[in-house]
């Protein structure tokens, strides 16, 4: 039986969680469930008028539990903006316990390796694959100095099964999930857990406007077996991985895809 959390049994009590891409989406529903469990919200966004919103939501989501929320305007893929960023929120909260880089996503543009743009393959390998490194890269020296903590990449499973006509978004959450292997061994001296969430069709507004007239999306979402995923439902997960439940998970890259990749 699940035991709901009351402010003195908060799951993420005492944690500091950076969030990139927190503005909206699964990043939103993932602050947000994150105050609720008591932690201090880095939403670092570079949208300002969804991150300030998403840090006022998420301020009164978490204010009968202890949890507080704080908009950093930041561009992942800057090394000069990561590095203010997570300074901030150092400065601010004083530490860093939870990095879910969650930033990154797929656009219309997307194709076949044979015919899809170059920049697309850059702007998704840029956002997704590289921004993910770069906030480990600044983000890690912060959580070893607070004792460890958790990563949480986010990947797709687009990396775990075959999605034909959309190759760069494929190469790139492949590669996240790579990366979350390797990062796992590397730190887990420094206990720091590193997994991946590997979503499957989760309906944001962003998810709702790609499927329109999209072939190769419509079919995937046609092999959810409990229907498609709502951005709870990975915020459900990311608390999870955040929080000391999952102190002996890492390495590993989390379906949560309604049965998508067992069909």
């Amino acid at each position: 039986m699940r035991v709901l959390s009351s402010p003195g049994m908060a799951r993420l009590a005492g944690k500091v969680a950076f969030i990139t891409g927190g503005g909206r989406g699964i990043g939103r529903a993932t602050a947000e469930r994150f105050a609720e469990e008591g932690a201090k919200v880095i939403i670092a966004e570079i949208d300002a008028d969804s991150g300030a919103a998403a840090a006022q939501s998420t301020r009164a989501r978490g204010k009968n539990c202890d949890g507080d929320a704080h908009f950093i305007h930041c561009d992942i893929r800057e090394r000069s903006n990561v590095e203010a960023a997570i300074a901030e929120t150092v400065k601010r909260y004083g530490g860093l316990h939870i990095l879910h880089n969650n930033a990154g996503g797929s656009t219309p543009q997307d194709g076949p390796v044979t015919t899809a743009p170059e920049e697309e393959f850059w702007r998704a390998i840029k956002l997704d694959l590289f921004g993910t490194f770069l906030c480990s890269r600044i983000g890690i020296p912060a959580m070893i100095e607070s004792g460890g903590g958790s990563i949480i990449n986010m990947s797709s499973i687009v990396a775990l099964k075959a999605l034909p006509g959309r190759d760069c978004y494929t190469a790139a959450k492949g590669a996240v999930a790579a990366l979350t292997r390797s990062m796992a061994v590397e730190f887990a001296p420094h206990k720091i857990r590193v997994n991946a969430i590997a979503p499957g069709v989760v309906l944001t507004e962003r998810v709702k406007k790609l499927m329109e007239g999209a072939k190769d999306i419509e079919k995937l979402a046609a092999g959810n077996l409990l229907g498609l995923g709502l951005p709870s439902h990975i915020a459900d997960m990311a608390v999870y991985l955040a929080s000391d439940e999952s102190a002996i998970t890492t390495g590993q890259v989390l379906s949560v895809d309604s049965g998508a990749t067992v069909v």
